[in-house]
């Protein structure tokens, strides 16, 4: 879809809807205001009557509506306007988007960025309603033998409004981001819909090499098993053992830092195509949905592909270790050990924790880049679920300044994370009787532990792991990846890059 900004009045825009905001109960925004005037009270008739009372989610579209240039008009409902949040304005666009995109007006202008969103200026709010529209148009049905009924008349054009023409060039630039990071949260859901059988480690290196086609400035290294067994990648293979599918450990560097020696941010993304549990076997309950256990590897594909769309002046290194967890007579066993690129040797009590076994390896292997900050994102435990629940991705840092980076990131993508203790206290769990140290720490804390397993291998730089097991993907009637957090990645890639221009 096409997105423009420009400033003008709601009654002489010549188009086939304006879109302008109603509050609880029955207050029209100013804009709306200034339409009822025009037309005699018309809209403030309708909400006496009890047409429209304001509460979100409500919507009343009117047609040719007298001394109005326009086809129609949709009043949209915005709840109570001192309740008005980040997530609300998502829902009120999205809303917005949703009945348009249904009713046949193949183009609309905008009034919903006047709405006072707290702390947020007005490039916030352009920015964020051309994510919020992509991602309600999203639409996964490339597998269906009958596609979907295609719209007769989809919305084509939306039209954003900001106050006055010196606001234009900032409403363009957030423009630009919003559809960076929407396409790069479309990739990323895309990849973490399609079913196992055809997202394998092969395919995500496919995926990988059409990045690099398309950006002159992205180079691809892969590894093959030969390749880290030679280098002593010891857990990842460990978890390859049990599949057919060869794993891949996928190397893409993207390089636009003025200063071409400037050492990169790291984004490690867990790659695990399907998760069986291996010889730990999960049941067979909703197990389909751990195609969704490389939701890791998506979103920071999604993150290159956004920061690569707006040619950010960084240095960026991804690293996707990728593979099945599969039970098999040679699958990897609960009791045996293994050694670690960096020589740790590991006492695998649970096939099942192999997130942490594949992650260690890539976060060894990160070393060799001398980076600045190491971040890795991994679909990891079911305990941040119960610890978090569905909103926030769970964060746990060896560096408070960057911790307090992440949480402001996520806090202005409106991609939330909340950080978790990295303790000393819990690096004992770990303990094995006959190794280095066991990949689980017991069922208490079981988030802090995986965390803490990690921190092992990240003493020689700046990390940070996000947990996304309860972000990453909906269940139930809107089954399906979310692209998470894929926002909360670029929106700190672009701070860190304003930081640095």
């Amino acid at each position: 879809m096409e997105f423009s900004v420009k400033s003008g009045n709601p009654e002489k825009q010549r188009t086939a809807c304006v879109v302008v905001g109603v509050f609880e109960p029955r207050k029209l925004t100013p804009s709306a205001q200034r339409l009822d005037e025009l037309t005699s009270g018309y809209l403030s008739n309708l909400l006496r009557r009890g047409d429209l009372e304001g509460k979100l989610d409500q919507t009343l579209l009117l047609h040719n509506v007298e001394n109005t240039l326009c086809d129609r008009i949709l009043l949209i409902g915005c709840g109570k306007e001192r309740d008005l949040n980040d997530q609300q304005y998502h829902q009120i666009i999205a809303k917005a988007i949703s009945i348009l995109n249904e009713t046949g007006s193949m183009e609309a202008v905008f009034y919903l960025t006047e709405l006072s969103v707290k702390g947020r200026d007005n490039a916030w709010k352009v920015r964020h309603a051309v994510e919020a529209a992509q991602h309600a148009l999203y639409c996964f049905n490339q597998l269906k033998s009958q596609k979907y009924k295609t719209t007769r008349r989809p919305l084509r054009k939306t039209v954003l409004i900001v106050p006055n023409r010196r606001e234009l060039s900032n409403g363009e630039k957030a423009i630009r981001e919003g559809l960076a990071i929407a396409q790069g949260t479309s990739l990323a859901r895309d990849l973490g819909n399609l079913p196992g059988n055809i997202c394998t480690p092969s395919f995500l290196v496919e995926r990988a090499q059409a990045l690099r086609k398309i950006y002159a400035n992205i180079s691809l290294e892969v590894l093959e098993e030969s390749d880290m067994e030679e280098l002593g990648m010891g857990a990842l293979l460990a978890v390859a053992r049990g599949s057919r599918e060869d794993a891949k450990l996928i190397i893409l560097e993207y390089k636009n830092h003025p200063n071409s020696e400037e050492k990169p941010i790291v984004l490690v993304g867990k790659g695990v195509t399907f998760d069986a549990g291996g010889i730990s076997l999960k049941s067979a309950n909703a197990m389909d949905e751990m195609k969704f256990d490389m939701c890791g590897a998506a979103s920071v594909l999604g993150a290159l592909n956004a920061i690569a769309e707006l040619q950010l002046p960084i240095n960026l290194t991804v690293i996707i270790p990728a593979t099945e967890n599969l039970p098999d007579g040679q699958a990897v066993k609960p009791g045996d050990i293994v050694t670690s690129l960096c020589g740790t040797t590991i006492e695998i009590l649970n096939t099942d924790a192999e997130g942490r076994l594949i992650l260690c390896d890539a976060l060894s292997y990160a070393e060799r880049f001398e980076p600045t900050t190491v971040i890795d994102v991994a679909t990891l435990t079911g305990a941040c679920v119960v610890a978090l629940g569905k909103h926030a991705i769970g964060l746990f840092s060896n560096h408070h300044p960057l911790a307090n980076e992440l949480l402001n990131a996520g806090k202005e993508s409106n991609d939330k994370a909340w950080e978790m203790p990295l303790w000393e206290e819990y690096q004992p769990q770990l303990k094995s009787n006959f190794a280095d140290l066991a990949n689980i720490g017991g069922a208490e804390g079981g988030m802090i532990t995986a965390a803490c397993f990690l921190s092992r291998f990240t003493k020689k730089f700046h990390w940070a792991h996000l947990d996304i097991a309860g972000v990453a993907w909906k269940n139930g009637g809107k089954k399906g990846a979310t692209g998470r957090p894929v926002a909360l990645l670029s929106q700190f890639l672009i701070d860190r890059a304003n930081t640095e221009t």
